[in-house]
């Protein structure tokens, strides 16, 4: 079973993203910034990251910068999911390390195609 890092200052947007994945099979981790992350991914393997970039005591972008500079984590997936959607916020996200950037509010649907996408387990094409 692939386990999924989520990050997310918000309880109830952290409780929805972890309920949502484990709802699809997946085992859920949570942290709630960037230091708490960084603590419980070094004990327990992970094999995706979904992080909130704008978190206290250390957001998402250095958190994100801390784990690619780690070789057992340069290639783990990370989705960032965040209400920040201006194009300078999102190509700050890639050009961080992030994979794939997602909207809140978060729909479920393509929260866990994403996932699934990312993990090989399906094509994903967006509809206009």
């Amino acid at each position: 079973m692939k386990r999924i890092m989520v990050v997310d200052d918000s309880e109830m947007v952290r409780n929805f993203h972890c309920f949502v994945l484990r709802s699809n099979g997946y085992e859920v981790i949570s942290a709630f910034n960037g230091v708490d992350a960084l603590k419980k991914i070094y004990k327990n393997k992970v094999d995706m990251i979904i992080t909130e970039v704008t978190m206290p005591i250390m957001d998402g972008y250095s958190f994100i910068k801390r784990i690619r500079m780690e070789k057992e984590f340069k290639d783990i997936p990370i989705i960032i999911i965040s209400t920040e959607d201006k194009e300078n916020n999102k190509y700050r996200c890639f050009n961080t390390g992030a994979n794939l950037f997602i909207n809140k509010p978060t729909d479920p649907k393509k929260l866990v195609e994403s996932v699934d996408m990312l993990f090989g387990e399906r094509q994903y094409v967006e509809k206009h």
